[in-house]
This record gives structure tokens, sequence and C-alpha cells, in this order.
């Protein structure tokens, strides 16, 4: 009885974890200003829709010659058409419906947008305050960490950007958190290095596999998801195109054979899609395919 109570305890906690698909689809907005609303997309009632409002930046919201705020967020996104009112008016009609913020993006008014922190402790302090403030106004869900450009050492961007989750979720302000890497070796190392520290705050991984060339191939996509996985042990990484399909593999090319790929391996852990801004003129036809896609799992 002892040996079989030990084999059975020995196999628990030597088994690999199971693998699971989830239906999870998430979408960018706002950042280009095409007028595009959240009414304007097809959502899915059977699956979990993240709305990512792009973005929130450190920077001040000057038109002429912005400068970094260290930590002081403002809005960036087209807040005409993506309001409070409208982030409650599309929860209120889609129970499915998460809205969350993005912080960071690759540009301001055409410039690098930097992380420039002048300390942990202030950049901190400041994040939490400006952004408890923009979370509350819109009644937000979540957070995503997609900054691209560094003027801050991997450790001090691990440590202002894991304290300002770890705070955001002990206040309760948000349910989850994301990061968006893609593969360059100094967005790499910045990420991997949040990773290590700051994993266990972490719920999903958006990464941009639509930064890979446009000659990406689906073997090479299937390799290219295998390598993030290692590279974020763990972690729930989310398949991506670009709404344009100009990078990466591009949904009309292979990218949702690749994803039916991932699906048996039950490893298709959501897809995400830059950008509603971008899909309006296209009438979301991706985007229907992949929550037709997801809600079949």
């Amino acid at each position: 009885m002892a040996l079989t109570l030990i084999f059975i305890i020995f196999t628990i906690f030597l088994s690999p974890t199971k693998a699971e698909n989830i239906k999870l689809f998430r979408e960018y907005i706002g950042a280009e200003f095409t007028n595009v609303k959240f009414s304007d997309l097809p959502i899915n009632p059977n699956l979990q829709f993240d709305f990512i409002l792009s973005f929130a930046i450190d920077y001040t919201n000057s038109t002429s010659s912005p400068t970094p705020t260290n930590g002081k967020f403002n809005v960036f996104w087209d807040t005409i058409n993506l309001s409070p009112t409208q982030v409650s008016s599309i929860k209120n009609k889609h129970p499915n419906v998460r809205v969350g913020l993005s912080l960071g993006g690759d540009s301001v008014s055409n410039n690098p947008a930097y992380f420039q922190p002048k300390s942990i402790n202030s950049w901190v302090s400041n994040a939490v305050s400006s952004l408890t403030h923009i979370i509350e106004h819109f009644k937000l869900d979540g957070i995503d960490i997609d900054y691209e450009h560094f003027k801050g050492d991997p450790d001090t961007f691990a440590e202002c950007i894991g304290q300002l989750i770890s705070i955001l979720k002990r206040k309760g302000l948000v349910k989850y958190a994301s990061i968006a890497p893609f593969d360059d070796q100094d967005v790499q190392i910045h990420y991997q290095t949040l990773w290590k520290k700051y994993g266990h705050v972490i719920d999903y991984v958006n990464f941009q596999f639509y930064a890979y060339d446009n000659s990406t191939t689906i073997p090479q996509f299937i390799d290219y998801f295998e390598q993030q996985r290692k590279n974020y042990k763990g972690g729930k990484i989310l398949t991506s195109f670009i709404s344009d399909g100009s990078k990466g593999l591009a949904p009309g090319k292979g990218f949702f054979s690749a994803c039916e790929m991932l699906k048996k391996r039950q490893q298709l852990f959501g897809i995400f899609v830059w950008c509603a801004d971008e899909s309006k003129n296209l009438g979301f036809r991706y985007e229907k395919q992949s929550q037709n896609l997801l809600a079949s799992l």
C-alpha cells in the first residue's frame, strides 16, 4: 500500500503538465485613429474576447515634441470612438468581452517610445498612480506590456514592470496581464529577464509572430512557436498575425493551417491580431475565421 502511494505521488510530480487549447481571442485597437469602434468587430459569444487599447505611454501628450515622463502615463488611443462610455457599453452587451490597455508601443509622434525610467522606485510609483486613474476612468480589466525600445537595462525593466503588474493585481485593479515581445535580441533579453523574475504574474505572452519575415513558411512558424515556448517556459504563447498580411505568416498563406497543427497538439493558447484599425477595411474576415477556429476547440 505504501509503495503504491509513493508511486502515485512520484507519477503526479514527474508527469508533464498536460497542454490545453484556450478559447481566447485578442485584438489591439485604437492606435491608428481610423474611427474603428468596439461594436464594428464580430464577437463570438463562445470565446473569451479581449480588446487591447493601444496605447498608454509615459510621455507628455504634446503633439509637437512629446518627452518621457518617468512613469506618468497618458492616453494615446482614439478616445472619441473608444471612450469610457463605449467600454462600458461593449462589456454590458457582450459578457465575454474584457477591455485592457497596452503600455508603450513602437512610437510616439513618429519617434521611438522608449522605456526610460529615472529609478525603479520613482517609475513604479508614478506608473501605479497614473495607471490607476486611467484604469478606473475607463473601467478596464487588464494590462499588456508592449515596450519595444529601451534606455534602461533588462533588470531595471524587469523590476519596474514586474512590480507594476504585481501591485495592480494585488490592488484588484487588473485581472490579467500580458507581454508582447518579438524576435529581436534587445527586446528578447528585456522580456526574458522579466519572465524569469515575474513570469508568475504574467498570464499571456502575445508574441509578435508577424514581426518575422513575410516569407515565413508553416514549418518555420511552428519552429518559431516552439522556440518561444522554450524562451517563456510554462507561458501561454498566443499565435498572431498582422491584418494586412505584410509580415510573418499571413492569414491567407498558411497561418490558419499552422494554428490547426497547434490545435491538434493541444498548444493553441489563443490568437491575437494587430490590429482592428487596419482590419476595418478588410471587413474583419480574418477575425471571423480566427474566432470560428477557436470556437471549434
